[in-house]
């Protein structure tokens, strides 16, 4: 059984509504796409830069790798913790779907050729 409150003016709590933020509307008519398969993230103090780029170096055993850079994404420590656990999320919601991404060492760091 749940028991409402009332306020002062006798108005149940249930009946009120809630307590919401301001609409967001999001413009995106002059939004531009870019795909990126590289992202180099560096910070300081005050910010955190993301560039984005293309390797289109397909050959794993290539002596040095290109990488076209084409967006770079300049954020307040604030906004990019709020962007690492979005994009967190994201990533949970989708290995619920489509099953864990194995991010091995192979990916991850490259080992000594000997």
């Amino acid at each position: 059984m749940s028991i409402k409150q009332k306020d002062a003016n006798g108005t149940s709590e249930a009946s009120k509504p809630a307590a919401t933020g301001p609409v967001v509307k999001f413009d995106d008519a002059g939004i531009i796409n870019a795909y990126a398969n590289v992202c180099n993230v560096s910070s300081s103090r005050e910010e955190v830069v993301l560039v984005f780029g293309m390797n289109n170096a397909w050959e794993r055993d290539a002596s040095e790798v290109h990488v076209k850079l084409n967006s770079r994404v300049i954020l307040s420590p604030f906004a990019a913790k709020r962007l690492a656990l979005l994009l967190n999320s994201v990533v949970q919601q989708y290995e619920a779907r489509f099953g864990v991404m194995d991010m091995g060492a192979a990916q991850t760091e490259r080992t000594p050729a000997k």
